[in-house]
């Protein structure tokens, strides 16, 4: 689940950073100083900025995406059905499974969505097992069928 963003002000360097890195990161030797040299600014600012921005919550992450199923892996959709007097207790037991990719609360009878990423496609149910025992809430197992690319970008 995401944690609640603490507001802060963004500055036209911020925008830029958090625009132009969704399209892509440089791989060099030295990347956010490319980066800086791109948006006319130097290394430590922008690694102080996307400390700060990660920090504040406005980046939930910051790091490449990988293709589990492609690197042998396993990827599913999951979700649970939480009273909302027990959620944060239950967020915290799944959000502790490395396994545990992205965590979202959503109004609908299953509140609780994530993705699990794993090391091995059989690691997919045994870790909704688990998460199910640990929870003591039965696990939703929803892998995909088809994939889609979407290009999602959220211009700010």
């Amino acid at each position: 689940m995401r944690r609640k963003i603490d507001p802060i002000e963004l500055d036209d360097l911020d925008r830029q950073l958090i625009n132009e890195l969704q399209n892509g990161f440089p791989v060099s030797e030295r990347p956010f100083h490319d980066v800086a040299v791109q948006l006319g600014s130097d290394e430590k600012t922008v690694l102080a900025k996307l400390t700060r921005l990660r920090e504040s919550g406005v980046l939930s992450r910051f790091g490449p995406m990988y293709h589990a199923e492609r690197m042998g892996g396993g990827l599913t959709l999951a979700a649970l059905s939480i009273p909302e007097d027990d959620f944060d207790r239950v967020n915290d037991i799944v959000n502790a499974f490395p396994e545990v990719a992205h965590n979202y609360k959503r109004e609908h009878a299953l509140n609780m969505w994530f993705v699990l990423a794993t090391e091995t496609p059989d690691r997919v149910e045994e870790c909704c097992h688990e998460i199910t025992e640990a929870t003591g809430y039965q696990v939703y197992n929803m892998p995909k069928k088809q994939e889609f690319f979407i290009g999602l970008r959220f211009d700010v």
